[in-house]
């Protein structure tokens, strides 16, 4: 049995860069389709199965980080990696909190693409898989996390997430009732050494605070001063 290729969408505007990556990719195994602007990517995106969408930010018609909102809307399976000039930290954030998985910077080396494409269609795979067994609850009081649908609810009230803060919630809740450091974090949600320079680890453990515990009496989510953070059941 002849194993699909597994299918990505490029969404740049660059000819040259678009071409690089188009070829790069066919080379190795991955069936690809392409666009040059964000209208003409949203109908792509929003009509067809892709394991990955590759997304420059700055193209014309509707930029990326509009787009990348709207497929995740509709979409939570397929995995978007965003690939921009803009580097900054800042910017970064916006991506995620966006609804992107990965996040790469121009000028990049195309195996550091390639490895990147690799490890979110394996995901995409995995997602899929699961997609097809029973739904599965995970649960830390009145807090439960469907990993299928990535739906999560506090006491029968919805809370949205982005991507990444339901991989960060995912994480605690999977190791609830014990401390997680930044490091541990760091290497598991962004596939990073941590940066001691950098405070993205506190910027989405508040993001998560503000969605999963205001409002409600009893708090789950704790900080141990030069630990790192617990979600509590008791």
């Amino acid at each position: 049995m002849i194993k699909e290729k597994q299918k990505v969408l490029v969404i740049e505007d660059e000819p040259d860069v678009l071409q690089f990556i188009k070829q790069g990719l066919e080379e190795n195994g991955f069936d690809v389709e392409f666009a040059y602007d964000g209208e003409c990517g949203k109908k792509l995106a929003l009509s067809n199965h892709y394991d990955v969408i590759i997304l420059d930010i700055i193209i014309p018609q509707l930029n990326g980080l509009e787009l990348c909102k709207k497929i995740r809307k509709q979409n939570t399976t397929t995995k978007i990696l965003l690939l921009t000039a803009l580097g900054s930290l800042d910017d970064k954030l916006e991506g995620f909190e966006a609804g992107a998985d990965d996040y790469l910077v121009k000028p990049f080396d195309f195996l550091e693409l390639l490895a990147r494409v690799n490890v979110l269609a394996k995901r995409t795979t995995q997602s899929v898989d699961n997609s097809q067994e029973e739904n599965h609850i995970l649960r830390v009081a009145d807090l439960a996390l469907n990993i299928n649908n990535k739906r999560v609810k506090r006491g029968g009230k919805e809370i949205a997430l982005t991507a990444k803060e339901f991989a960060l919630l995912e994480l605690l809740v999977l190791n609830k009732n014990r401390v997680l450091s930044k490091v541990e974090i760091a290497e598991k949600i962004w596939d990073i050494n941590f940066d001691r320079g950098t405070n993205v680890i506190e910027v989405y453990i508040n993001f998560l605070r503000k969605k999963i515990d205001k409002g409600f009496s009893v708090k789950l989510l704790h900080t141990l001063v030069g630990m790192g953070y617990i979600i509590k059941d008791e």
